[in-house]
């Protein structure tokens, strides 16, 4: 889990170097859909056609409502480094969410356990790339010139920690996919939210991005709360 974790981060992070951030922001935007495929494939999941059907509505709405045209330049379609970044990106999205299906299934987990030891892992890999790179030598020398980055790495550590624990709690409970839907939806809100509290306008496809989001995640909370329903009564 640590591998696909670790390699998802960083093929995304590298791809910025060759694709703009918006680009990188909507192509993640999709990672429902890889981690909905290899749930399937490697962790043995099942869905009804309609959840598919409801996760490919969200997805669509959050990359309508997402994407950005250049203005005054010609619409070209290209598909480079960046892209296959992107893509390795996003198969080791779903992998990542197929093992944690896997430990789900076979094991009672915890959010704490599932968080600290994937992080030690990580860690130990991390120190691995470090010394093979040399970024364990050349980074001292860094923070020694530029003090002021160790207390914005220790922000963004903190951050990033509260930011994990309420992942892994939607993970443990939940499982992967309803928190792939979170984490892309959570794009979609915080951008409409600023449209609505600036006053910024929104164009037809953004508009048409936001109705197919609320009418996926409409249809997709009333089919979990009619199967959790149904299921109460079997048991009952």
């Amino acid at each position: 889990m640590s591998v696909t974790y670790l390699g998802a981060m960083l093929a995304s992070n590298h791809a910025l170097q060759f694709v703009p951030y918006p680009t990188q922001v909507l192509g993640k935007s999709v990672k429902p859909i890889p981690v909905m495929i290899l749930g399937v494939l490697l962790a043995g999941k099942r869905y009804p056609l309609r959840k598919y059907l409801f996760i490919v509505l969200i997805v669509a709405g959050v990359a309508l409502f997402m994407y950005k045209e250049k203005k005054g330049a010609a619409t070209t379609v290209g598909f480079g480094f960046g892209e296959i970044l992107l893509i390795t990106s996003l198969l080791l999205d779903g992998g990542t969410g197929s093992i944690q299906d896997k430990i789900r299934s076979n094991y009672t987990v915890k959010t704490f356990g599932m968080m600290l030891f994937m992080n030690v892992w990580s860690v130990l890999y991390l120190g691995i790339g470090l010394l093979l790179t040399g970024e364990a030598f050349s980074f001292p020398v860094f923070s020694f010139k530029y003090p002021s980055v160790l207390l914005h790495i220790f922000i963004f550590s903190l951050a990033s920690a509260v930011g994990q624990f309420f992942i892994f709690m939607t993970v443990t409970n939940f499982g992967p996919l309803p928190c792939s839907i979170i984490t892309t939806t959570r794009k979609f809100f915080t951008i409409l939210f600023s449209v609505f509290i600036y006053g910024h306008p929104m164009i037809i496809r953004q508009w048409i991005g936001t109705i197919c989001v609320f009418i996926g995640l409409g249809l997709d909370s009333a089919y979990g709360k009619q199967k959790r329903k149904v299921e109460k009564i079997e048991k009952s």
